[in-house]
């Protein structure tokens, strides 16, 4: 018999979820990744299982796919960010409202920075208790087949996983973009701008914001992999851990978060942030200054190729805004980033 719609619903979103390193729980039930994503299967091949019930129960499929990837999506993003941003969920038509935490021991200007029309980012002062981040449409296409999961090339994970990521990267380059907009509301001392890593100065911005609570360093991947003390601090333990990771956890005790980073497309030319900077973050008042706001439900549909094949469609509501304080220090590393997001080969 099949699955009425609220158990198909709940065995779609545990097969998106599924890895093949545990088991999940399904009806009372621990299932594989495999044994999930056959069952779906075996569901989803009475909506799409030919091209006739396909476009006869299309709607009732996106549907599904639409209400998964709202179950998804924020909470993948959130386990992404979950040490640098607040990440919420809000309704179509509500206002995306976050509050200002208590400040602790800050003592200045507190400056937001929102996405303003044209993609420009528009920088004011914080003279309320809570702020609202502007949300507006971003959306992506792939070329996403259920045929290909039906006949079994790919796992529904596979397939979620490329809405995710699309959304990611198009957050990584929010973010980046609106904390740099912000760096000039910074007081002078908490800012660095070097040509290659000096320890010295990254080591004048952790007293700085140590100040302020225990400071966590917030990096991309190429920076943290140029952030060696001199060789009288490493350890055997260090090396494994260059070796192994390609950078080192923590920097003198200060753990280090490489941000994800990703690669607009396929040729392999841009970054999808800006990854010259670190940002040395107290844990005391707000720990987080990036704020993300998910408005609405996702949206997808369907568009048909001259060969037949279909592109599929994504939309969604997203907003970021970054919020700074004193207790916040930036180091720019120019041979990083006077490239911008442009990947430029070892070499030149």
């Amino acid at each position: 018999m099949a699955l009425d719609r609220t158990n198909l619903l709940a065995l779609m979103k545990a097969a998106a979820q599924a890895t093949s390193t545990k088991n999940y729980s399904f009806n009372g039930q621990e299932m594989t990744s495999e044994a999930l994503n056959t069952t779906l299967r075996n569901e989803l091949k009475d909506l799409a299982g030919d091209f006739n019930s396909y476009r006869r129960n299309k709607i009732e499929l996106f549907e599904l796919v639409e209400e998964t990837l709202d179950f998804i999506v924020p909470k993948r993003i959130e386990s992404f960010y979950s040490r640098f941003a607040e990440t919420k969920t809000f309704a179509q038509g509500d206002r995306p409202i976050f509050r200002v935490k208590g400040l602790g021991k800050m003592r200045a200007k507190q400056f937001i920075t929102r996405v303003g029309l044209a993609g420009l980012y528009e920088t004011f002062k914080l003279g309320e208790t809570w702020f609202e981040v502007t949300t507006s449409a971003v959306g992506g296409a792939a070329h996403i087949g259920f045929e290909e999961f039906l006949d079994g090339r790919v796992d529904f994970a596979e397939l979620i996983d490329i809405v995710v990521t699309g959304m990611d990267e198009l957050i990584q380059k929010e973010v980046g973009e609106a904390l740099i907009a912000n760096i000039n509301n910074l007081p002078a001392n908490n800012m660095v701008e070097e040509n290659q890593f000096d320890e010295a100065s990254m080591d004048r911005l952790i007293t700085i914001a140590s100040a302020y609570g225990s400071p966590t360093i917030y990096c991309y991947r190429p920076f943290a992999a140029e952030m060696i003390p001199s060789q009288n601090w490493i350890s055997d333990n260090m090396r494994d851990r260059m070796w192994n990771e390609g950078y080192l956890g923590t920097y003198k005790g200060v753990p280090v978060v490489a941000l994800p980073l990703g690669i607009e497309d396929e040729t392999n030319t841009r970054y999808t942030a800006n990854p010259g900077y670190a940002w040395v973050i107290p844990s005391d008042g707000n720990t987080k200054p990036v704020k993300i706001a998910f408005e609405g439900q996702m949206h997808m549909k369907a568009l048909d190729n001259y060969d037949w094949s279909q592109e599929v469609h994504f939309y969604q509501k997203v907003g970021v805004s970054v919020i700074m304080t004193n207790n916040i220090c930036v180091y720019n590393m120019t041979s990083l980033s006077e490239n911008g997001m442009d990947i430029v080969p070892a070499g030149e």
